[in-house]
């Protein structure tokens, strides 16, 4: 990421994605108990549409477009950049029920967020 390619006044958010696989029927993607083998990514961007398109699309490769991991399931916007990376570093260093603690704290039932961003669901 180049930090200095980003503008004082772009939205910074620290964000997770989650497994993409949807469960027809199934309004709840998983259960803290269920979520303990599915992978979980955290990161930071300065356009969250255009990152989590960019997960979608396997644009980059690497852990999730391997993990098919392409399900917005958290954002929260930070001040600024350093802000954002400092959040999301403390994201990152916490064991995965609380994390999942975290998501389910907005998003009880794990709704992929950018879901209609894109013109299609998911």
């Amino acid at each position: 990421m180049r930090l200095n390619s980003l503008a004082i006044d772009h939205p910074t958010a620290a964000y997770s994605l989650a497994y993409g696989r949807h469960v027809p029927g199934n309004q709840r993607l998983a259960s803290p108990a269920a979520s303990a083998s599915r992978p979980l990514y955290t990161g930071v961007t300065s356009n969250l549409e255009r990152r989590v398109r960019e997960h979608r699309e396997k644009v980059f490769g690497g852990f999730t477009a391997r993990s098919n991991i392409n399900r917005l399931v958290y954002c929260e916007t930070c001040g600024d950049v350093v802000a954002a990376i400092a959040r999301e570093k403390q994201i990152k260093s916490w064991r995965r029920l609380k994390k999942i603690a975290l998501i389910e704290s907005a998003n009880r039932d794990w709704k992929d967020l950018s879901d209609g961003w894109f013109g299609k669901k998911g």
